[in-house]
């Protein structure tokens, strides 16, 4: 039954899985460090990494090295920065490499002039990121099961963004994970020694072969005892036989293709999912880096989304805000100089264009950022023939890294259509001026892009963004064809916005999980709460369509019976669930999607979802009608 059927209030929704700097969010966005590159030793860090987290953002708050490194063998590892790293909302954004030599070094230099030598100090200045050079704690023994705990040691302090530990009611945040670290573009080169380590050792522990997102391993060997624990892509060169078998196993490969340089085996169906094999009697290990990253790392990502500590327990630091296996292993799409693969523009705008419109406190919408398809640029497309996405980012996240995430990025690349994704954290508060801004920002898309398509255009946004998306639909219904609400934030429904649908439908999608936050899901047993109910209610009400009478008895999830739905694995992880509601016509103008087993985070898959809704609308300009086209 609804405690509260008149009104909504979806409580505010911030993503738990992001870090994000305390204070209030004001005029000036920027999501880098501006710092300068560096090379340190590991103890090193552990000195300069708290100054400089406490330097970004407000600068506020007590920082310190993560504890897991207390004891941590000094002399054994080394750390590059490139320059201007990512930071703030995005500094999970960065690039991490590391990378397993079975050597020491006299010094820093020669560290630095082994990384030199391996083309990798280049690839990470591009790419943006820390490369790691991890070595034994025994030089004379080489890599042996004592170097696996110092693994689980860097893993966690690299991982953990925004851990952070209290005493005597004083927090204080762990700063390794800004300095160097990052989760979703983890990657691991092996070289000789460090690659049959990596097989024995990290690659057979599903707690870390669950979080990197692709490996190199050149001359590697591995025990016959062990086994690849999870999916992982990897690049071998001069592998055994047999650990040529447990990476396809572990991949489900059951495709092959080849050329003259390697053959490469693949999931059909998830082609992420590759082993690739190499045999040079004498590799070229910086050539061979240099392949491997712009062929197999830089397209692939791994974002959290599942319970914290499910495969971790036992461990000191169990249950941080990223201690989770497997992450969900999706494509990625590295912006360079501007363009990501494919010959997709991505245009930054810091600009005062929508400074008229301010809230009380002078917030205005100043920063944005435009994903704009080559032949748009080139006008090799006919006007108005392409749609438009407004991408609206979660509490506490940054634009760029939720269009990446949630895979608009990828779904741009794929289906060739128009992104915005707006900096709009400063706004939400005042929603007739969010509103507002965003219908002004399509506005301007659409003006400054003749391609685009005016009767498809599309709005969606996860948690707060969720909330966003709503702002704009019940302000400016007219203007957009339909719209995906993923994982709700705080809203409150009034009688003008009602008003607002009196002569215009609007299709709906409210996106859910499994453990999504309370207000969205009941914790208990994974059912609509009463905000999820009322929502779906209004939007059935807007579409001049019949309240839903709620019944969990009979529909243990959604509470109701659908006239169409759908089951899919995504990912070949996590079932899917869609439930749609039709108007007398028969057109699903209301959808509820639930996927098991998800926390609330933004997970790659969920763009499709999205696009796969939004694009069976369009709006006729002259009527206003809704056009469904399945």
């Amino acid at each position: 039954m609804l405690k509260n059927p008149s009104s909504l209030v979806l409580a505010l929704a911030l993503i738990l899985s992001l870090s994000f700097t305390s204070g209030a969010f004001a005029l000036n966005y920027s999501n880098r460090q501006g710092n300068k590159a560096t090379f340190e030793t590991l103890e090193e860090t552990r000195v300069s990494s708290p100054a400089a987290a406490a330097s970004q953002g407000s600068g506020k708050g007590t920082f310190k090295s993560h504890p897991v490194l207390d004891g941590y063998p000094k002399g054994t590892t080394y750390v590059y920065r490139s320059a201007n790293l990512w930071g703030g909302r995005a500094n999970r954004s960065n690039t991490n490499i590391l990378v397993f030599a079975e050597k020491s070094f006299q010094n820093k230099d020669a560290a630095l002039a082994c990384l030199k030598d391996l083309g990798l100090i280049n690839i990470i200045d591009t790419a943006i990121g820390s490369v790691v050079l991890i070595t034994p704690s025994d030089p004379k023994a080489g890599f042996a099961a004592a170097d696996q705990k110092h693994y689980y040691a860097l893993q966690t302090a690299m991982l953990s963004l925004g851990g952070s530990e209290r005493s005597n009611n004083v927090a204080t945040t762990y700063s390794d994970g800004d300095y160097f670290g990052g989760f979703g573009f983890l990657y691991v080169i092996g070289i000789d020694g460090g690659a049959t380590f990596f097989n024995n050792y990290i690659a057979s522990t599903f707690d870390y072969a669950g979080r990197i997102a692709g490996v190199l391993l050149i001359n590697s060997r591995m025990d016959e005892v062990r086994k690849v624990a999870g999916v992982l892509p990897a690049y071998l060169v001069n592998a055994t036989e047999a650990v040529e078998a447990k990476y396809k196993a572990a991949n489900k490969t059951d495709a092959v293709k080849g050329d003259a340089r390697a053959t490469t085996y693949f999931n059909q169906t998830l082609p992420l999912q590759q082993v690739i094999v190499n045999r040079e009697s004498n590799p070229d290990a910086a050539a061979l880096i240099k392949r491997v990253y712009d062929e197999m790392f830089s397209r692939a990502m791994r974002v959290p989304v599942v319970k914290q500590g499910l495969h971790s327990a036992g461990t000191p630091y169990q249950g941080y805000n990223f201690d989770q296996a497997p992450y969900s292993l999706a494509a990625r799409n590295v912006v360079t100089n501007g363009v990501a693969p494919d010959g997709i523009s991505v245009f930054p705008h810091q600009e005062d264009r929508f400074s008229s419109i301010k809230t009380k406190a002078g917030e205005y919408l100043q920063t944005w950022y435009e994903y704009v398809p080559g032949e748009v640029l080139q006008n090799r497309v006919a006007p108005g023939t392409v749609p438009l996405v407004i991408a609206l980012h979660g509490g506490g996240d940054d634009p760029q890294a939720f269009v990446e995430e949630v895979g608009w990025l990828e779904m741009a690349r794929q289906k060739r259509f128009i992104i915005v994704a707006p900096e709009h954290q400063s706004l939400y508060s005042d929603q007739p001026v969010l509103g507002e801004s965003l219908a002004a920002l399509a506005a301007y898309m659409m003006k400054t892009y003749p391609a685009i398509d005016a009767s498809r255009v599309y709005a969606s946004g996860y948690s707060m963004g969720g909330g966003a998306t709503l702002v704009m639909a019940t302000s400016y219904p007219r203007m957009l064809a339909a719209v995906v609400d993923m994982a709700g934030a705080m809203f409150t429904f009034t009688d003008k916005m009602q008003a607002q649908f009196k002569e215009t439908d609007l299709p709906f999608m409210y996106l859910t999980s499994a453990y999504d936050l309370q207000p969205n899901i009941n914790p208990e047993d994974g059912s609509l709460s009463d905000n999820s109910q009322v929502l779906l209610n209004k939007f059935l009400l807007f579409n001049k369509m019949n309240q839903i009478r709620y019944d969990f008895r009979t529909h243990p999830k959604c509470g109701f019976q659908a006239d169409a739905w759908s089951e899919t694995l995504l990912n070949d992880e996590h079932k899917n669930f869609i439930w749609y509601l039709n108007n007398k016509q028969g057109v699903p103008m209301v959808a509820l999607n639930y996927t098991a087993d998800l926390i609330h985070a933004l997970y790659p898959q969920y763009a499709r979802i999205a696009w796969d809704y939004l694009t069976q609308f369009s709006r006729n300009q002259k009527t206003g009608a809704i056009k469904y086209n399945p």
